[in-house]
């Protein structure tokens, strides 16, 4: 296993997720439920399914869009996704 890539997936998808609404979820699903393993299995569950999803769509994709085009897209679906909370945000 490569450990840079390895290393750099975990703190960027830890940065990324910490803080954010699917966290704040959980912390919400684990003080009602007051059953923190079944919250966290579902919790961890659930993010390895869309990580997946993720990554056999992305090895797809990469074989027909250059990785520049790629980063570039991501990215300006960030700013659109941002500027769109930004104004409809409660």
């Amino acid at each position: 296993m490569d450990k840079s890539i390895f290393l750099s997936t975990f703190a960027t998808l830890f940065l990324a997720e910490f803080g954010d609404k699917t966290q704040l979820a959980a912390v919400s699903l684990a003080a009602s439920t007051r059953r923190p393993w079944p919250v966290f299995l579902g919790a961890a569950s659930a993010l390895a399914a869309v990580t997946a999803i993720g990554v056999i769509f992305g090895e797809g994709v990469v074989k027909l869009v250059p990785p520049l085009v790629l980063r570039r897209t991501a990215a300006g679906l960030f700013v659109v996704m941002g500027v769109w909370m930004w104004v409809h945000g409660d």
